[in-house]
């Protein structure tokens, strides 16, 4: 347990909330709007708070599990790989600052987590759908970067009920061919999986 600071100041020691992470440049801070599950796997959408963009991104089962446990206010009498793994950050003295879906290659998305013990930041890689099962129990920001939203044919977010209407109609035939763009890929490479970085399926 950290020792308190000699002649502490009352009033600081009564705001210890972690202040909010500073969007590096070319970042877009986003949340979570909607999550939907296909036959097996599941589509995260990420909308940016400062303007109308989704962008998809395809996982497991397994890893949309966790992220959608986080707010169905199940509670489970052991901890979660994800649970554990935010613990160990903590008792390592580090805090979760923020998570970063920070690039896509070959179709293939890519996440950061980057870790602060107040002295020095760490970046773990990491897929998007670990990161964000982290940070939703972090509370910490999630970003994008704007290369990912360049590269990729975002959706837009619904206004009307007929376009909310038509936005989930359209979301049970969306296929990840439908949102990868100028993508560069060999002759014989394989159409776009739009998965997630690392998970085997």
């Amino acid at each position: 347990m950290a020792k308190p600071e000699k002649g502490g100041d009352k009033d600081k020691d009564k705001d210890k909330s972690p202040e909010p992470a500073k969007a590096a440049t070319g970042e877009k801070e986003v949340r979570i709007y909607s999550l939907a599950t296909t036959v097996n796997e599941c589509i995260i959408f990420l909308e940016e708070l400062t303007g109308s963009r989704l962008l998809p991104i395809w996982i497991g089962i397994t890893e949309g599990q966790a992220i959608a446990i986080r707010f169905s206010g199940i509670v489970l009498p052991r901890p979660l790989t994800h649970d554990l793994l935010l613990a160990a950050i903590q008792e390592l003295g580090f805090e979760v600052k923020k998570i970063v879906v920070s690039d896509i290659k070959e179709n293939t998305f890519y996440a950061k987590v980057h870790v602060s013990d107040g002295k020095k930041t760490v970046q773990l890689d990491s897929r998007p759908s670990d990161a964000i099962a982290i940070a939703v129990r972090a509370g910490c920001p999630i970003m994008v970067h704007e290369s990912v939203f360049d590269r990729c044919q975002t959706l837009h977010k619904p206004i009307s009920e007929d376009e909310v209407s038509k936005f989930k109609e359209d979301l049970k035939s969306l296929k990840p061919e439908d949102i990868f763009k100028d993508l560069k890929k060999k002759p014989d490479e394989p159409p776009p999986k739009g998965k997630e970085g690392g998970d085997a399926k």
